[in-house]
């Protein structure tokens, strides 16, 4: 009995072991549970942490585990996180790309092995293993930015101008930098052609405007290059920015050379994403717009995306038409982007709970 129960003892003393073990490796053991690979960018941008979150709860909300993945921007490192995900046989792979066009191999690698790919946000271009994409009609963001510079600069109202703009672009290596645009200028060239808005340096079309990486070093220093060029006796009056990490780099150019003074005016400018930086500018009245995408609104979308297609289904999706990533049309679901200003910020932002009213403070 002595000796039966000693082997008892070492049992239990094994197996607290082993769980000690395992709950140091971060392991989880007699879990069924499939695991969903989620891929994001960067943390350098509020809006990508808010997307990684909002995808773990409604995946996990659900009954998936999740691995969820950061990159730094590195792009090598996030084919390396891919690549891991896809050794640990994660069942479905959830990318918000930072470059869509390097990805081709690893998807290849995980069609081979039966795991389906869904691209965020951004689109994954050359590959045929992107089965699904969840995303915003990025279009129609560029038309809404563009139609809150008519706005703040009265155009709308029945302004002729003219006034002078200049034009940024996001990231090149981005696909949904070209939409932006793209929908951006089908509002604003017409105008541009008419006189009403006139483009002082002449600088137009992504190879021009693109700004690597959406970084806002790179777009202060390209307004201040554009001020000290092109406007040492003129004056800006709008700028199309795509993005709000790009908006706040602006500013800081403009704020170099005396702009948000009662002398001179902050131009119009435009921006996405409604980060907390650019919507206390915007209350503040020095940025005046931004796109707000609601990512607890998309991560649901690519949540029901997983469990449909984990389950043997076909998700819902609502355009098959638009997005071509050059080898195939990538069957979509679009969410619609909303404008917001000084005028809108609180309802859309603060009272749907997207923010506490604290935060804006």
């Amino acid at each position: 009995m002595a000796e039966e129960e000693g082997m008892k003892l070492k049992n239990i003393a094994a197996a607290l072991a082993f769980g000690v073990l395992a709950a140091a490796s971060g392991a989880v053991f007699a879990d069924d549970k499939p695991t969903i690979g989620i891929s994001m960018p960067t943390k350098s941008s509020a809006r990508w942490i808010a997307d990684g979150d909002n995808m773990v709860k409604t995946l996990q909300a659900k009954g998936y585990n999740t691995d969820l993945q950061y990159a730094d921007n590195d792009i090598p490192t996030q084919l390396n996180q891919i690549e891991n995900m896809i050794t640990k046989k994660e069942k479905v792979l959830v990318i918000a790309a930072i470059d869509g066009t390097t990805l081709s191999n690893a998807l290849q690698k995980a069609a081979d092995q039966g795991i389906k790919v869904i691209s965020y946000d951004r689109l994954i271009v050359g590959s045929p293993n992107v089965d699904y994409y969840a995303t915003f009609d990025n279009f129609q963001v560029g038309v809404e930015q563009a139609k809150t510079l008519l706005k703040g600069l009265g155009i709308d109202q029945g302004k002729t101008g003219p006034f002078n703009i200049e034009l940024f672009g996001g990231s090149a290596d981005d696909n949904n930098a070209f939409f932006f645009y793209d929908g951006a200028m089908s509002v604003l060239q017409p105008l541009i052609d008419k006189g009403v808005l006139n483009v002082v340096s002449g600088q137009k079309g992504m190879d021009k405007v693109a700004t690597l990486r959406w970084d806002a070093a790179t777009a202060q220093s390209r307004m201040e290059n554009l001020l000290s060029a092109y406007y040492t006796k003129k004056k800006v009056d709008a700028v199309l920015s795509p993005y709000d990490g790009i908006s706040i780099g602006i500013i800081s150019a403009l704020k170099g050379v005396g702009y948000g003074s009662k002398d001179m005016p902050m131009p119009i400018i435009s921006g996405q994403d409604a980060e907390i930086p650019s919507v206390k500018s915007i209350i503040g009245h020095e940025q005046y717009s931004t796109i707000f995408k609601d990512t607890r609104e998309l991560a649901k979308v690519a949540a029901n995306m997983v469990d449909a297609v984990q389950k043997g289904g076909k998700p819902e999706i609502n355009d098959t038409k638009t997005y071509n990533n050059k080898v195939k049309i990538v069957p979509s679901y679009l969410l619609k982007p909303v404008p917001v200003d000084a005028s809108n910020w609180k309802p859309v932002l603060v009272d749907s709970g997207y923010y506490k009213a604290d935060q804006l403070q």
